[in-house]
């Protein structure tokens, strides 16, 4: 039987941060001031994320709903941000990004790509690592939602992995300068994964057995 989880992911957090900033901002687009549209982008989908958590978490323990544990939690929850844009941008300079040109530009994508994949995790599985290698393996989800999590996670990792391809290209359009090719397959990775996963779950849920963790 499908297992219940703790909320849905937030499919309208990825598509609404394409089109909020047009209204807001005058002469918006997503070329042009792409380094604006990185952060608004990665601030909507972590603020969807929290409040979805926020309303829709577990019931705790007495010991987990003491200020102290949250405190400490939330604290956690930013160092593992920190350390996965942190990773992220060695990652891609290691793959050939620029190291000194368009440094904010690396780590921004950098922060987009963690908002896509950490941001969730940390919401959903808490600052574990066990927990996340567990939801990661091949057959270590519990729940729906963390077969969500495992498609949006690596929907998001191979659009911006396919949008790297046209960077080299001989094309000289406006839309392969790094990174903005990369962010945007990140963030259609993302919002094609929050579409694919239910879709997913729905066609293979008499195959779905989880069991408690």
């Amino acid at each position: 039987m499908v297992g219940g989880g703790r909320f849905p992911f937030p499919a309208a957090g990825g598509r609404v941060s394409i089109f909020i900033p047009s209204v807001f901002l005058e002469n918006f687009s997503i070329l042009e001031t792409h380094l604006t549209w990185l952060c608004i982008c990665s601030v909507f989908v972590t603020a969807v994320n929290l409040l979805l958590y926020v309303v829709v978490k577990p019931s705790a323990s007495a010991k987990r709903s003491s200020l102290s544990y949250k405190v400490t939690r939330f604290l956690k929850c930013c160092i593992y941000f920190l350390m996965s844009c942190f990773v992220f941008h060695v990652i891609f300079v290691l793959y050939g990004a620029p190291l000194i040109e368009l440094v904010l530009e690396t780590f921004l994508f950098a922060v987009i790509l963690s908002t896509f994949t950490t941001v969730p995790c940390l919401c959903l599985l808490g600052p574990n690592i066990k927990a996340w290698l567990r939801v990661f393996s091949r057959n270590g989800v519990t729940s729906i939602w963390e077969n969500s999590l495992q498609i949006t996670t690596i929907s998001s990792f191979l659009g911006s992995w396919f949008g790297a391809f046209p960077i080299p290209l001989d094309w000289e359009r406006p839309w392969q300068v790094w990174p903005i090719s990369c962010t945007l397959g990140a963030t259609f990775g993302y919002v094609a994964g929050l579409v694919i996963s239910p879709l997913w779950i729905y066609w293979n849920r008499k195959q779905l057995t989880y069991k408690n963790n």
